[in-house]
């Protein structure tokens, strides 16, 4: 789960002036790129990118990059971009590169959307790229089973949230293991080669390839890594580097003494989740039933717990559909990421609670499974109107979904995890009793990285050190109450590299860009103008749980992958607000998705 340096250009034949250096980015000169890095990236030629006009607004062009960069005239993978021109070309700095997380999240995606979430000054000012990473999207595919079929059957273990039980665990094992020894042989060739510094090695290829001598760029959630990595292997080669919604790259790739942790025991995602779900409960207590309904019954930790265990104990029966206790934990991790989420998971958890009390008559039980069935609806028919969307945007039809593999193919080849996958079940419990609820849900989602499942590995990987000093500063983003990159990795992160500076935010959420505007402002003025927000600079998420003049209702971003960023957004009047995310899971865990 990842500068504002500026150039002087002379104004002749078609190139800009660009806007002087502000002393705010001023950086003592810094670390180089290593001679091994140079000499893999710089002998590649710089590709011609034949731009055509795609889906209405933007341009396209695929472009062939080595497999292997010890081998760049060897095999190549083909590399897709999309790009949405300077509005305002008199005063184009250069390009802004974008990316949305995942791992498994489409560059294009994001930039497609991007007149929809940044803000009026980068619009103008930047061409925004995106490209989707090698084996993702748009981009060559990995495909680590030889048929839908036998991965369908492959994967038969994996359709819940995550497993509860001896039963469903084996089962979600036995898949698990299916997906590793597909990706370590039907899948190799591309799987072995997809770790974040391929990604950063044709990320700084790009940046040539459109004319930038230096990197501008955004990354959300898992595009923090990215954004890292570029940092620590081309630490002289960054213009202005946003990384919001922040993974610590020590803890993503482990070290000899984590190893045998699962990766989540080190990214804390799990903690993160319950810190907010937990201040949620607290705050609905707090605001009471008037406001909260949840609170109507007593206290909504506590019986937030109850319910939890009464779906552990019997599922609920909604219609003739059962909610599971997974079902309901992954429905409220997902509602976790929107801002506005809290009001949904008030409502459902008030549905349940009706539907599942021995003290409710047959009449309310019946009206709130009636609530919950409407819920699960609407939800399930936003998820296909976000897949409806991505297919609009999508020159091709994809049968073969390879979201799981395209995840697991940078996650289990960028860093180290535990020997055997049958010790998660134990591994993923303990995880539970320090992060309620979510330890599991988080825990499960890298099982198929075990070193008995996933043999592939990417020699080239890089594994550090990520304490460069780079020649401007990065901007370090982290929100107080995310619930997929834990703040205290914003907070570590930005100490890893000492030429960086962190802006903290009291938001909800997954990423705070767009969810505040003060941390938009900020984020924006450093992009553009080269100025860093001063150092300590908290901001306040503009939508508060339970608290007056909050935005009643759920903003529109839950944790779907980029690859469903609905390009009639504009229609949704929520303007500049809130850019698209893609979550670390492997799947959405939303109720009704998997």
């Amino acid at each position: 789960m990842r500068l504002g340096h500026r150039i002087l250009a002379t104004g002749v034949a078609g190139a800009v002036l660009l806007p002087a250096l502000t002393a705010t980015a001023l950086a003592a000169p810094g670390d180089t790129t290593s001679p091994v890095e140079k000499a893999r990236v710089d002998r590649v030629p710089t590709p011609k990118l034949a731009w055509y006009k795609c889906y209405d607004y933007a341009e396209c062009a695929t472009v062939r990059l080595p497999l292997d960069y010890d081998d760049p005239k060897g095999a190549t993978t083909e590399i897709a971009l999309l790009k949405v021109k300077a509005r305002n070309a008199k005063k184009r700095i250069g390009s802004l590169f974008v990316n949305p997380g995942g791992p498994g999240g489409q560059g294009t995606a994001i930039a497609y959307q991007s007149p929809y979430f940044l803000g009026a000054d980068v619009l103008d000012r930047f061409d925004v790229v995106g490209f989707d990473p090698r084996g993702i999207g748009f981009s060559s595919n990995v495909a680590c089973f030889k048929s839908t079929r036998d991965q369908t059957l492959a994967l038969a273990g994996m359709g819940i949230a995550f497993p509860v039980g001896a039963k469903q665990e084996a089962a979600y094992v036995k898949s698990a293991k299916a997906v590793g020894k597909g990706c370590s042989t039907t899948g190799k060739k591309l799987a072995g080669a997809m770790s974040t510094a391929e990604a950063a090695r044709d990320m700084d290829v790009l940046r040539r390839a459109v004319g930038d001598k230096k990197l501008s760029y955004l990354g959300f959630s898992y595009g923090t890594a990215l954004g890292q990595y570029y940092a620590n292997m081309f630490p002289d080669r960054l213009r202005a580097v946003v990384v919001d919604g922040v993974i610590n790259p020590v803890s993503w790739v482990g070290t000899p003494k984590t190893a045998n942790r699962i990766l989540d025991d080190r990214l804390r995602s799990a903690d993160g989740a319950y810190k907010a779900l937990r201040e949620i409960l607290v705050r609905c207590g707090k605001a009471g039933k008037a406001k909260c309904q949840f609170a109507q019954f007593g206290d909504p930790v506590k019986n937030f717990d109850v319910l939890a265990k009464r779906l552990r104990a019997k599922p609920a029966d909604v219609e003739g559909e059962k909610v599971t206790y997974a079902d309901f934990v992954g429905a409220a991790l997902g509602w976790l990421y929107d801002p506005g989420g809290y009001e949904v998971i008030d409502a459902m958890a008030t549905d349940l609670w009706k539907a599942t009390s021995p003290a409710s008559s047959a009449a309310q039980a019946a009206k709130a499974r009636k609530a919950l069935a409407a819920r699960i609806a609407e939800r399930r028919a936003e998820v296909a109107r976000q897949k409806e969307a991505a297919e609009k945007v999508s020159a091709k039809d994809f049968p073969y979904d390879n979201g799981l593999e395209a995840f697991s193919g940078v996650t289990c080849t960028d860093g180290l995890h535990p020997k055997k996958a049958g010790s998660w079940p134990a591994l993923t419990a303990a995880s539970d009793k320090r992060a309620p609820y979510f330890g599991r849900a988080w825990g499960w989602s890298s099982v198929q990285c075990a070193r008995d499942a996933w043999k592939v590995r990417d020699e080239d990987a890089y594994t550090g050190p990520f304490n460069r000093r780079t020649n401007a500063p990065v901007l370090f983003v982290g929100n107080y109450y995310d619930p997929a990159t834990n703040y205290n990795d914003a907070v570590s992160s930005s100490k890893l590299l000492p030429n960086s500076r962190l802006l903290s935010s009291n938001s909800w959420g997954h990423t705070a860009y767009g969810t505040s505007e003060c941390v938009t402002k900020a984020v924006d003025g450093y992009l553009v103008g080269g100025k860093l927000p001063p150092a300590g600079k908290v901001c306040v998420g503009d939508t508060q749980p339970f608290a007056d003049g909050s935005e009643s209702a759920p903003q529109t971003r839950g944790p779907a992958d980029a690859s469903a960023m609905a390009p009639q957004a504009a229609a949704t009047g929520n303007g500049t607000k809130l850019p698209p995310v893609a979550t670390r899971v492997p799947t959405s865990i939303l109720l009704g998705t998997r």
